[in-house]
């Protein structure tokens, strides 16, 4: 059965809510203020199940929304998810300001199919009826409701006449909307919220996109709140899922009503992110006045409403008619995705302006405004593989990763991983681990490597090569991103990795003739003293080198284990180390046990040597302490 959802628009008293009752059998006023004062106040909701043109049956969910202006708010919470509209004019009253108002919210909302409805043709005479529809087809003229393709039809919800037609119509026009994906991650903005008693929490909503099933597990946007679903009804049947497309009520479980509201959107958990900043698509209405930059405006998308500032990219103002790219700066945050539509109202007095499309939800917030647009461009007229690409640049060295792809386009991993097929994405995008990079961010990252590796070496010729930390450091790459490119660089032959050192090829330590002298200086100072080591400092102080090379120097000797550290103050020789290791060894068939005095009479060295040596074979494994003694193992 093919779900389409068919919106009311028009002017209060035009008969939108007699016209779904003729129709349908239910009166979308629910609320009892409504029945008492005869007009629509909320979005109201009914269903009609009729035969497709090839064979499929249709479920029609109607949204019947208020006409009067000053429940438009209420009229744009319920219009956002339609398929195609019903624009309903009075026969006897023809087009008024909420007309206009209704059709330019459908126009800017991107409806693309509708039916125009003459209601309430029994009040007027033929010839009256005559002159009604040809200043209604003037006035749809060259829009998506042009008589040319869209009819106009008259009828009487009081006598019947027309409804065949209407719903012949409706079965036309219905065969060719687009069925949203319920494949695509799931998306149910929430226009109720009420406790049904022996149920609980219970919301509704039309789902955008994507299926509920029960028993999943949902998440509300901006709150994050948890919540799993406890029933599900669609047209008011019981149903085990709801797919895209549906007007759907669920009852939910572990979640109060008062922490839901109108205007929160349910998802799929772990997939998206609220946001306070959009980037836009904005275009203006011709009766506007004109929007200048920095102005605040009342925002409304699916059923959400906050007030926004709109920051313009490139002009000052737009001007009436006119379309430019924007930032909308949120007070509300919201969770909207490329392509969804939005509704602009001026901020005082309250009427409709402009709206347009959302191209970002998670702009840059340090991209230069030339660099945004040039981005903007491409998110507003290529193809998906383009888009994705463009995404993935605009992250340079950092990437960007599967789950931020989901995130910031809404398309599920399969389909993000099709388009990396694509010609346009295959070469231009390299997969490092679970992060997309762009193939050119890759060779920026591989020349500033190379270029830091030299100016390192140039720096510091008394070192081996530069630490992959700090060199990751300086580059400020992502680690991924980091270990791909040394490792290309390596195996083209461009770097070489030495443990945790990266170097130039062939690279190693170049020392001038006072440098060479003067390491064999400290060699031989700690060589020749075995176990009474002079103080460092003393060694480095008689050195014809500064102390910053001195101190490189002795990193080298540590470095190729030519010398050893074993406490901040004292420095042995390797060889006299090794030699302390074979006495122990010779001791130990003497007796496996050492305290600190027969360790002193065995290597005649002081407490201050004796202490650090005997705490170094500890760390080295070669003596464990036990009490006051040590046992040679």
């Amino acid at each position: 059965m093919k779900p389409v959802i068919v919106g009311t628009a028009g002017h209060i008293d035009h008969g939108k809510t007699a016209l779904v009752k003729a129709l349908t059998g239910i009166d979308a006023d629910r609320l009892e203020e409504e029945k008492r004062r005869g007009i629509t106040i909320d979005i109201g909701f009914a269903h009609l199940d009729l035969p497709g043109q090839t064979g499929e049956n249709l479920r029609l969910g109607f949204v019947d929304v208020p006409g009067h202006e000053r429940f438009v708010r209420n009229m744009l919470a319920g219009i956002g998810g339609i398929d195609l509209v019903l624009l309903v004019i009075a026969a006897d009253e023809s087009i008024k300001p909420q007309t206009r108002e209704h059709f330019d919210i459908c126009r800017l909302l991107s409806i693309e199919r509708g039916i125009t409805v003459l209601t309430k043709s029994d009040l007027v005479d033929s010839e009256t009826l005559e002159v009604v529809r040809l200043e209604i087809e003037e006035f749809l003229r060259r829009s998506f409701l042009d008589a040319a393709h869209s009819p106009i039809i008259p009828v009487s919800s009081l006598t019947g006449a027309g409804l065949d037609q209407l719903k012949q119509a409706l079965i036309k026009a219905a065969a060719e909307v687009h069925a949203k994906d319920s494949g695509a991650i799931a998306r149910l903005p929430v226009d109720r919220v009420f406790t049904m008693k022996g149920f609980g929490t219970v919301i509704t909503g039309t789902l955008i996109s994507g299926t509920i099933h029960k028993d999943d597990e949902l998440e509300a946007f901006p709150s994050g709140q948890r919540t799993r679903v406890r029933g599900i009804q669609v047209h008011g049947q019981s149903a085990e899922q709801a797919s895209a497309g549906e007007r759907t009520a669920l009852n939910l479980a572990g979640v109060a009503t008062q922490q839901l509201e109108r205007g929160m959107v349910l998802a799929l958990p772990a997939n998206f992110h609220s946001t306070n900043r959009l980037d836009v698509s904005l275009s203006l209405l011709h009766s506007a006045k004109p929007l200048k930059d920095r102005a605040r405006v009342h925002l409304h998308a699916y059923t959400s409403e906050t007030i926004a500032t709109v920051t313009l990219y490139d002009e000052r103002q737009i001007a009436p008619g006119q379309t430019a790219f924007a930032q909308l700066r949120l007070n509300d945050p919201v969770l909207l995705l490329p392509g969804d539509r939005f509704i602009i109202r001026q901020f005082s007095p309250v009427v409709t302006i402009g709206g347009g499309a959302v191209l970002d939800a998670t702009p840059l917030r340090k991209a230069e405004k030339s660099v945004q647009q040039r981005f903007l461009g491409i998110l507003a007229s290529s193809d998906a593989p383009s888009v994705l690409r463009a995404r993935i640049e605009r992250r340079g060295g950092g990437g960007l990763s599967l789950t931020e792809a989901v995130a910031e386009t809404g398309w599920r991993r399969e389909q993000i991983n099709n388009y990396l097929r694509d010609p346009i994405a295959h070469d231009a995008i390299i997969p490092i681990g679970d992060l997309l990079v762009a193939a050119s961010a890759i060779e920026t990252v591989k020349s500033v490597l190379a270029s830091t590796l030299a100016k390192f070496h140039q720096q510091n010729p008394l070192v081996a090569g530069m630490s992959k930390e700090a060199l990751r450091e300086a580059l400020d790459a992502e680690p991924g991103v980091f270990g791909y490119v040394i490792e290309s660089l390596a195996n083209a032959k461009k770097a070489e990795i030495s443990g945790e050192l990266v170097r130039q090829p062939g690279r190693g330590v170049v020392m001038k003739d006072e440098e060479a002298e003067s390491k064999q200086i400290i060699e031989r100072a700690f060589a020749s003293a075995g176990l009474k080591v002079p103080a460092l400092q003393d060694v480095l102080a008689g050195l014809k080198v500064d102390k910053a090379r001195a101190q490189k120097l002795v990193t080298l000797l540590l470095r190729d284990k030519v010398l050893v550290k074993i406490s901040d103050d004292l420095v042995f020789h390797s060889e006299a180390l090794q030699g302390l290791r074979r006495q122990l060894g010779a001791e130990k068939s003497k007796s496996p046990k050492m305290n600190v005095a027969r360790f002193k009479d065995l290597t005649g060295v002081s407490r201050k040597y004796a202490i650090p040596l005997l705490e170094y074979l500890d760390r080295e494994r070669i003596t464990r302490r036990v009490g006051d003694e040590r046992v040679i193992l």
